[in-house]
């Protein structure tokens, strides 16, 4: 276990009055000398134990740092945290009076993780029901993208062959769209708060076709977008196959077009490459290839504290598609896995 001590002094002002006829009435004394024991189990099973002490203490008040609080009488508690980070946990000490005095410490938390969910994509044909469902046709405004495509639930657009899942985007001329492709989702089957998010894929080379792998939170019908909250795990623009880009989309986001980041994966067409997401109360972080190129803090304020469900796409033209290779006629991006650590 690890041990983190943290000892605050106080100094106390004492006023008095001095006279014949002067009475000294009850009064509060602040608590001094704060100390903070937290000790990390080294079971990796999330829990902290916490021991605060105070002189002239009465109470203390926890919060653990992603959200939850907690008043404990005697300053000795342990709290299970759900998901692995660094969390600043702050303690304040309060007399009988209402007096306080408090001190923050940091503590790091590593989760022992176990496979939540997946589809390894074995079973050859049509996606499988129980996990994945279809958006079709073309959304308001091209799903709001201002995307070319029609999308299908159909095995011409969506299938599984050889141990992988092909999103299949086609040239055809489809209830009035010159595009074909699909959009499969795990929402009402299968939704997450906190964890790691793998998939394994190998992208689209065509100039025009725009992938994602991404999520929104559970409550998008009620919410609306951007309340419910986006992370986008992976996306591939159209005109910069080379270039993978990773994004949080929020009401109070600071970039223009999201808050994220961006890498370089030379083979990102060739190759299969790991895209992921670890997902906790205090960050998002983006990585390929088990390596992180951006981290985003999170906190109570945002929308990334609920449950959010999975998106599967492979969109033509639109904001980040661009102008479609006049050529084109077929693509695709393939995936081996989608896992779900927690």
């Amino acid at each position: 276990m690890k041990i983190v001590t943290f000892a605050l002094l106080s100094v106390l002002f004492v006023s008095a009055a001095c006279g014949k006829k002067s009475t000294v009435g009850p009064s509060d004394t602040a608590p001094t000398g704060l100390t903070v024991q937290a000790k990390v189990n080294a079971d990796s099973s999330g829990n902290v134990s916490f021991t605060a002490t105070a002189t002239n203490a009465v109470s203390y008040d926890f919060d653990f740092g992603n959200g939850v609080f907690q008043t404990v009488p005697s300053g000795a508690v342990t709290y299970k945290y759900p998901a692995a980070g660094s969390y600043s946990v702050n303690v304040v000490a309060k007399s009988s009076g209402g007096l306080t005095v408090s001190q923050t410490v940091q503590v790091t938390v590593v989760i022992k993780t176990g496979l939540l969910w997946s589809d390894e994509f074995d079973v050859a044909g049509s996606p499988d029901p129980t996990k994945w469902v279809y958006d079709t046709g073309t959304g308001s405004g091209g799903w709001g993208n201002n995307e070319l495509e029609y999308y299908t639930s159909r095995t011409d657009n969506a299938v599984v062959s050889n141990g992988t899942l092909k999103i299949i985007a086609k040239k055809e001329s489809y209830n009035g769209s010159a595009y074909t492709s699909a959009r499969m989702l795990t929402r009402g089957l299968f939704s997450f708060r906190y964890g790691k998010i793998e998939i394994r894929a190998k992208l689209p080379a065509s100039t025009g076709t725009w992938p994602g792998i991404w999520m929104l939170g559970n409550n998008f019908a009620t919410a609306g977008w951007p309340a419910c909250g986006e992370i986008d795990i992976m996306e591939q623009s159209g005109n910069q196959k080379n270039t993978i880009l990773g994004t949080m989309h929020y009401p109070t986001q600071t970039g223009q077009y999201g808050d994220g980041g961006s890498t370089t994966v030379t083979t990102a067409s060739s190759d299969f490459h790991r895209y992921a997401t670890i997902w906790s109360a205090s960050s998002i972080q983006m990585l390929v290839d088990d390596v992180v190129y951006y981290t985003l803090p999170n906190s109570s304020g945002l929308p990334f504290n609920q449950n959010f469900f999975i998106i599967l796409n492979l969109a033509m033209g639109g904001n980040l598609g661009g102008t479609v290779d006049p050529a084109f006629t077929t693509d695709q991006m393939e995936i081996d896995y989608v896992r779900v650590y927690q």
